[in-house]
């Protein structure tokens, strides 16, 4: 089992899980982040930080989708382990639904 990142982070990217993860295993894109599954040590201490409930364990029904964006993006974005500000308008993004076909971009995020 790992934890991955879901459509509930994209526009929020609040980034409280970066804060608390003990072996840096997320992933920055433009506007979400992703965990790198191969680095993820199921300790499960970011699911609770998220506000939006974005994180998951990829065992829940409906994740096969996330465990392959997340994946696939770890690959490419480059990693993060200090929290930054979120975006100044993440408070309208944060019940949005169908954000990934609206919003998802495949941009890596600015160090």
């Amino acid at each position: 089992m790992t934890y991955v990142v879901k459509e509930e982070c994209i526009k929020c990217k609040l980034m409280d899980c970066v804060e608390v993860c003990p072996v840096d295993c997320f992933y920055e894109g433009e506007n979400m982040l992703v965990i790198k599954p191969d680095e993820c040590i199921d300790c499960g201490v970011c699911e609770p930080e998220c506000p939006v409930d974005a994180i998951k364990a990829d065992t829940e029904e409906g994740s096969e989708k996330w465990v392959e964006i997340n994946k696939k993006y770890s690959e490419l974005w480059p990693n993060i382990s200090i929290k930054k500000a979120p975006p100044e308008d993440a408070d309208n993004f944060r019940t949005e639904k169908n954000k990934f076909e609206k919003y998802f971009s495949e941009n890596p995020g600015k160090n």
